[in-house]
């Protein structure tokens, strides 16, 4: 009983501890154009230009981190926005391998920085 006890109360204890930042690596590109990208495997992410993830329709749909094992780990709202600005301000068109950092929160990436690689 007592160590049934002590797990729950870990469990409890991890389940209200805030999640720790960490660094994600891969390739900044749109919700929309990520489909696609996967399909054709995520190598394919290096071809990937700022001009198009900047283009309405993929700012309209959010950005992500293509990693290197072929996930997708979408930004959440706010990061979506810090990702625009990321691309707006980078000098490198094409190939945008960046290192994220961040938490996941359930299935979506809230970021705190972006840095190229």
């Amino acid at each position: 009983m007592k160590g049934i006890l002590i797990f729950i109360s870990l469990l409890l204890l991890s389940a209200t501890t805030p999640l720790a930042a960490e660094d994600f690596e891969g390739y900044l590109i749109d919700t929309m154009c990520s489909a696609k990208v996967l399909q054709a495997g995520p190598d394919v992410a290096q071809y990937h230009t700022k001009e198009c993830a900047l283009s309405a329709n993929c700012k309209a749909s959010g950005y992500g981190l293509v990693a290197a094992d072929g996930r997708f780990l979408k930004f959440d709202e706010d990061s979506n926005g810090m990702a625009v600005k990321f691309l707006e301000t980078s000098a490198k068109d094409q190939g945008l391998k960046v290192t994220v950092n961040g938490e996941m929160n359930g299935d979506v990436l809230a970021v705190k920085a972006i840095q190229l690689l």
